[in-house]
């Protein structure tokens, strides 16, 4: 206990420096806007701004996309209440209950248990990040190569079951991820590998092109062709202050929605969205107010509201210990420390203290900021709805021209850019969810590195895999995950035939 106390006030001795407290205000201030603006993301913000990071230090890099990450959670309730227009994917439940709120006149109400709920739940979640980090870095260290390599696989059989849409399509997209991964020059044997003679990618993709094509530019060319409906509140959003009653029933939400929310963060494939939604159905079972829902029940914002900022703060845990990333914006995590020539792991608490126990504390700090930005500055935020798309998107267009070239000063950076972005934007006219091909992509070389050493210290014996208890427990996980989502779409076919 000793230990975790001196860490952590080293943690804010690094987060408190002028420079990272900045950028963690500037990733709050920037994850609140885009959590408003409907339609771009984090993921799509963050791939975006991944160049700016190269020039900075990591531990200032990694507090601020952090920022924009969890801040985006914020930003997104208050569009979702006000609006009727949810600004981030985990926002849309809170659009239920929250604009109803809203219309009955406990708009401030709703924005202020939204606020405070996500605070609430972002510092618990925090604490568990703290304290559950160094623990899961002593199991991970007991990992052998078959042990990683099956935990990887885990991963991103998981992130591909937990996609939307199609099981198929998410595994095509999962292979086709580990297959852009291992393209460049081999690392043992040294022979180029899948670049067709083009020396430009002799030292593999580049990870930043990938991730604003695929998400960032693509997801702006979505937008485009989408037409803007905003339907404006035209009452006031009225008193903050929630009444005795709204606070006997809205705490055992945030409760609830704080412990969901930490415990699917963490899971591969998990993150806010799915904890929102599982939250949501929650209340709506166990609630008091019930009868309710559908007609503004505080408990349809609180938990919500709780469970995606508890998941955010969460979905840390394993990409701090095992270097693992649990959704998209993870995969992006593990992009920018790898672009610092940092490699994410359980060995990452001894070899970058800073950077572990910086980014922890920064945490708590940015939920704080968020706290007290969040609310005075409403007005803001929907002032900044009313600023068309046209005006806003060539600039962040060029400005991605400019990042990605950046990079390597080299111009074949932006074709791959451009390459990607058609493939984005195909992908998603397929139906075909990208995240788990930026899930693969981090992870695919990681897997072979593993394979192979497990395969050497084994001398070719692909039984080891199956011999080691750890490798062997992860291995049936994961074949059941993928079996229990084919199952049913095997019975329908099964119940076709019968019935053709």
């Amino acid at each position: 206990m000793d230990l975790l106390f001196a860490n952590l006030a080293h943690g804010f001795g690094v987060a408190l420096s002028f420079d990272n407290l900045f950028f963690a205000l500037l990733g709050a201030l920037i994850g609140t806007a885009i959590g408003v603006l409907p339609g771009i993301g984090p993921v799509a913000t963050i791939s975006l701004l991944l160049p700016i990071t190269f020039g900075q230090p990591a531990t200032t890099a990694i507090i601020m996309l952090a920022g924009i990450y969890y801040g985006a959670q914020y930003g997104g309730s208050t569009t979702a209440i006000l609006l009727n227009l949810p600004g981030e994917v985990s926002s849309v439940v809170t659009t239920l209950e929250g604009y109803k709120m809203a219309r009955n006149g406990r708009a401030g109400a709703a924005l202020a248990i939204a606020a405070l709920g996500s605070f609430f739940a972002g510092s618990v979640a925090t604490i568990l990040v703290a304290a559950s980090g160094p623990l899961l870095t002593e199991v991970a260290l007991s990992f052998g190569p078959a042990d990683y390599f099956s935990l990887m696989l885990l991963g991103l059989i998981i992130s591909a079951v937990l996609a939307q849409g199609s099981v198929i399509k998410s595994v095509g997209m999962v292979v086709f991820g580990v297959a852009l991964g291992l393209v460049g020059t081999d690392v043992q044997t040294g022979q180029q590998r899948f670049t067709f003679g083009v020396p430009e990618l002799s030292d593999g993709l580049n990870f930043a092109a990938i991730a604003m094509g695929v998400f960032g530019i693509a997801e702006i060319i979505l937008n485009l062709e989408r037409p803007e409906v905003r339907e404006v509140l035209t009452t006031k959003v009225g008193s903050m202050f929630l009444t005795k009653e709204e606070w006997k029933r809205a705490t055992p939400s945030v409760l609830r929605g704080t412990l969901i929310g930490s415990a699917l963060g963490i899971l591969p494939g998990g993150g806010a969205s799915l904890a929102s939604f599982g939250s949501y159905m929650m209340e709506r079972k166990m609630s008091k107010g019930r009868a309710e829902f559908g007609n503004g029940a505080i408990e349809g914002v609180a938990g919500p509201e709780a469970a995606n900022n508890a998941a955010a703060q969460t979905s840390f845990i394993p990409l701090l210990t095992l270097g693992i990333p649990s959704n998209a914006v993870m995969a992006l995590m593990v992009g920018a420390l790898i672009i610092q020539g940092i490699q994410p792991g359980p060995r990452m608490v001894e070899s970058q203290p800073d950077l572990f126990w910086g980014l922890i504390c920064s945490m708590w700090i940015g939920n704080a900021m968020l706290l007290v930005i969040n609310l005075p500055l409403i007005g803001m935020w929907v002032k900044l709805l009313q600023v068309p798309y046209k005006y806003m998107y060539p600039a962040i267009l060029s400005f991605c021209a400019i990042g990605v070239y950046s990079i390597n000063n080299n111009v074949f950076d932006v074709y791959q850019t451009v390459f990607f972005a058609i493939l984005g934007y195909t992908f998603s006219k397929l139906k075909m969810e990208p995240a788990p091909l930026l899930v693969g992509f981090v992870l695919g070389p990681m897997m072979e590195e593993h394979l192979r050493r497990a395969m050497l210290l084994s001398r070719g014996d692909p039984s080891v895999f199956i011999e080691r208890p750890i490798s062997a427990v992860l291995l049936l996980i994961a074949t059941l995950a993928l079996g229990l989502m084919l199952l049913p779409g095997l019975r329908k076919k099964k119940e076709a035939a019968m019935a053709g």
